[in-house]
């Protein structure tokens, strides 16, 4: 069972990859974590400061702690025992970080990155400001188009992620999203990019895996 799986993970993959390319991004897909940690540590320069977007998966692929071995100053506002105005402060550096690191909730197999963020910093960064960005995406990720991408974000990555960040919001409960209004909704800003935004370096790392959510 397990080499039919790959074989569909592989093939969804890696057009996917053909299909970010045609839109300009850098692409490449990894069949394993191991294997796009070492691509991802070579696309950062020696002594990059890095901003990290508020990301599950990024923080499940283990890359961070590679970077901060390597001695790069790592600006993640998800560290614990921060006050609400570091945490602001640190989002404002990330925009004009050297390399920003993030995932992101949807990838298209026509090639687009589809995001819905609550803050709005991190949609931000990834379209312009830091001299790289650098987005990694489990296969779960992949979807057939953009309508499939929001279906994605409604159904599982809003409610996962208010639930992991202890809202109370009404997805909690629902486990799906309810077009909530309250003063702590995290779905505010919906970002498409449809293609690489033309002065920004993009590179899109696919994983053979599941990772995020």
């Amino acid at each position: 069972m397990k080499e039919f799986l790959e074989w569909h993970n592989d093939i969804r993959g890696e057009k996917t990859v053909e299909a970010l390319k045609k839109n300009h991004f850098k692409a490449c897909y990894c069949k394993e974590r191991k294997e796009a940690i070492e691509k991802i540590l070579n696309e950062v320069p020696a002594r990059s400061v890095i901003g990290v977007g508020g990301s599950w998966t990024v923080s499940e692929l283990g890359v961070l702690k590679e970077l901060e071995a390597r001695g790069h100053t790592i600006l993640n506002h998800g560290k614990p025992g921060l006050s609400p105005e570091e945490k602001m402060e640190i989002r404002r550096k990330q925009l004009t970080s050297d390399v920003f690191i993030t995932g992101t909730n949807a990838v298209t197999m026509d090639g687009q990155l589809v995001n819905v963020d609550g803050t709005g910093n991190r949609v931000a960064a990834m379209i312009f400001g830091p001299g790289r960005v650098i987005v990694v995406a489990g296969v779960n990720k992949v979807v057939k188009n953009v309508e499939e991408g929001l279906g994605r974000i409604r159904q599982t990555a809003a409610p996962i992620n208010n639930r992991r960040l202890g809202t109370a919001n009404p997805c909690t409960l629902t486990g799906e999203c309810m077009d909530c209004m309250g003063p702590g909704r995290i779905c505010n800003a919906t970002v498409i990019l449809n293609k690489k935004p033309t002065m920004t370096d993009i590179h899109v790392f696919l994983v053979g895996e599941e990772m995020g959510f």
